[in-house]
């Protein structure tokens, strides 16, 4: 019987003894928040409970999120000894876009996109705390680029993909196969790419395409301020513990 694994924005299925399939759909969370096992960690133990497969078909459709949870489940793929295809359903943006970079092939829809930016953060303290997480930023931010380029074979320069970066840019199929961020452009697919309102709030150059299917505005209440400052203080701890202390 195929072995199906359901998490919060991915599922694995075994659908052969040869291959399987894994969707990768909606934010890319960590469990932090509930003091739980971070996504990771699960992936790591969804992956593994697949068994050896010779080829996994990995599907995207992910605004991106957490750069962590993002990082790891690229390393657990690019360590995985079966074949990975890619396909990016809709959209690859940020950490989501990084994920892709771990197929041997990657094929992009041509109504599909990706996007790629710097990594960001919220972030209270004081001015020394805020210069020292801009410089954190920088840091995280090369695992991003040594992923790029590693995936572009010197279709682009280290140069303009930093540009890039730093305009947080959203490709087209051909523009990602033009930069060696893809391999090949399939043609149109069902599934359209969307973008939730907070991810539209947080993104400076959304596509006017994605900014009609966004979930309407929600009010700026003072929970939801305390929210985000209790988010960006748990991120913090986070980041520094990842950094070993930075």
């Amino acid at each position: 019987m195929p072995k199906k694994i359901n998490k919060p924005f991915w599922s694995m299925t075994q659908t052969s003894q040869t291959e399987a399939s894994i969707n990768i759909d909606g934010e890319i969370t960590t469990y932090q928040w509930d003091k739980s096992d971070t996504t990771g960690v699960s992936f790591r133990d969804d992956l593994k409970a697949l068994g050896d497969v010779d080829v996994i078909n990995l599907h995207i459709n992910s605004p991106g999120g957490s750069v962590f949870e993002g990082i790891s489940i690229f390393n657990q793929l690019k360590q995985n000894k079966a074949t990975i295809n890619v396909y990016v359903d809709g959209l690859a943006a940020s950490i989501a876009s990084v994920i892709a970079m771990a197929g041997d092939t990657i094929f992009v829809p041509e109504n599909a996109m990706l996007m790629i930016h710097n990594p960001w953060t919220y972030c209270v303290g004081n001015s020394t705390e805020l210069r020292k997480q801009a410089d954190d930023l920088d840091r995280i931010a090369e695992s991003s680029v040594t992923t790029y380029l590693a995936k572009s074979d010197g279709k682009i320069t280290e140069e303009k993909l930093r540009q890039l970066l730093d305009e947080e840019t959203w490709l087209s199929a051909s523009e990602a196969v033009e930069y060696g961020l893809a391999d090949e452009v399939i043609p149109a697919n069902q599934m359209a790419a969307s973008i939730s309102d907070e991810f539209k709030q947080r993104y400076q150059n959304v596509p006017s395409a994605l900014l009609k299917q966004a979930e309407p505005a929600t009010p700026d209440t003072s929970d939801m301020r305390q929210k985000m400052i209790n988010r960006a203080t748990k991120t913090n701890q986070l980041i520094k513990k990842t950094l070993g202390g930075f």
